[in-house]
């Protein structure tokens, strides 16, 4: 016996047909059929995408950078590398340099590469580094600049998806000095919420320098 399901997509669909081969007798047999076709593909649908859904790893909030709004602040084009006309905000400093000296290992220290003011990114000596080369100088990963901007280094595939999304803007070694080509500046975030965005980009420079996940 060959059976010959359906296809789903017609209302109220009529029939199976079940063809019955026996030599050079064949005989069609007919049944009532009726259900909703349309029922029956949405939760082929569902099933299909919930198995696809749970093959794929979940995205880092990195990968998904929101756009940021507005206009982008002029920022000089040699070193040192600033903002102009930008002031901090200080209580979203003060909330991203907390949520940075809570990630492991990681210690918030006067700057040895940046302008006075400025606070390093520091990583404990106990922290192994998988690229170590795009670190400035020492273990100072990133700084904060006393008007909220930062320098920091990115993967280069995250800086491309950065500066894409309005967050940032290359660093004028980046395409002058070997492994610096995601040495960014991260403009002052100016509210919570662009404090979390500019947190994950925190967030993406350590995971890349050190090989290792960080919290949330």
């Amino acid at each position: 016996m060959k059976l010959f399901p359906c296809l789903p997509g017609q209302r109220n669909l009529k029939t199976i047909i079940m063809v019955k081969t026996d030599n050079s007798v064949s005989e069609v047999m007919k049944m009532n059929f009726r259900t909703t076709g349309r029922f029956l593909l949405a939760g082929m649908l569902i099933m299909l995408g919930a198995t696809i859904l749970a093959s794929f790893p979940a995205f880092a909030a990195s990968d998904t950078l929101p756009v940021r709004s507005g206009p982008a602040p002029y920022t000089s084009k040699h070193v040192p590398h600033i903002q102009v006309g930008v002031e901090a905000v200080p209580e979203v400093s003060a909330a991203l340099l907390r949520r940075v000296e809570d990630m492991p290992g990681v210690s918030i220290r006067d700057t040895i590469v940046s302008m006075a003011g400025a606070l390093g990114f520091w990583l404990d000596e106990s922290i192994p580094t998988a690229h170590p080369e795009v670190i400035v100088k020492g273990r100072e990963f990133g700084h904060i600049h006393p008007d909220g901007s930062l320098h920091i280094s990115l993967s280069p595939g995250l800086a491309a998806r950065a500066v894409e999304a309005g967050w940032a803007i290359a660093h004028p070694w980046a395409k002058t000095r070997p492994g610096w080509e995601g040495f960014v500046m991260i403009y002052t975030p100016r509210t919570m919420a662009e404090m979390e965005t500019v947190f994950q980009l925190v967030r993406g420079s350590y995971e890349f320098i050190t090989g290792k996940d960080a919290p949330e």
